[in-house]
């Protein structure tokens, strides 16, 4: 029913330039004179990395724009989880083929898009989210306990609001970034989550379901 360009080789470069962006950091001009590779042991962190072990939220010590990057990552993760969890109830509950074929697909490139942030995101130094946010979690609590109809509308309006969160933080991280490997990441990613979101349009006006206006 629905049109899907590719997303995967898209959503796939992200833990790549995220990696490449701190690499590059670590390798600036005037971080190693002697030209030659640092060991391990001796190579620095890359900026917004913080030298302690991580507790899950990022370290706000480590300085407003690195905190910035850190919070984006960390927020994206957590959408993610969220977004993968109520799509696996649209693949089980879900009484409409569009529904389900919508919910797999999100499940898959959610899925794929947190495996590939997983090693980008501990170089940040931001250790990987447990799961959905506790309001999240909420939402998706709701939805098991709906059926039928009334389980595709609140499906699609909730998945709606989080994908307009998401356009929105990709967005800005892609305009204000400090960290360059994770604003080339927004800027990649972002025409692939709007093409998302409206196919999500296109199915709520299927199922009669008003969402709420972008803000």
């Amino acid at each position: 029913m629905f049109s899907w360009r590719s997303t995967k080789g898209t959503l796939l470069i992200t833990a790549a330039v995220l990696w490449a962006g701190g690499a590059a950091a670590a390798q600036a001009p005037g971080s190693n004179p002697g030209g030659t590779q640092p060991q391990p042991s001796q190579q620095q962190p890359a900026p917004g990395a913080p030298g302690s072990p991580t507790t899950g939220m990022p370290d706000a010590t480590q300085g407003n724009q690195a905190y910035g990057d850190q919070i984006f990552v960390h927020d994206t993760m957590e959408g993610d989880d969220a977004q993968v969890q109520m799509s696996q109830l649209a693949e089980q509950k879900s009484s409409s083929p569009d529904v389900k074929q919508f919910g797999q697909k999100m499940v898959q490139v959610h899925s794929e898009l947190n495996s590939q942030l997983e090693p980008a995101v501990k170089q940040l130094g931001v250790s990987e989210p447990k799961g959905p946010s506790k309001k999240q979690k909420q939402q998706i609590e709701k939805l098991q306990a709906l059926s039928g109809p009334d389980f595709d509308t609140a499906y699609i309006q909730a998945m709606a609001k989080q994908q307009q969160h998401d356009l929105k933080e990709f967005k800005n991280e892609a305009q204000s970034g400090q960290n360059p490997g994770v604003q080339e990441a927004a800027k990649q990613d972002e025409p692939v989550l709007s093409e998302h979101y409206q196919v999500l349009e296109k199915l709520a006006q299927a199922h009669n379901v008003t969402l709420e206006s972008k803000k």
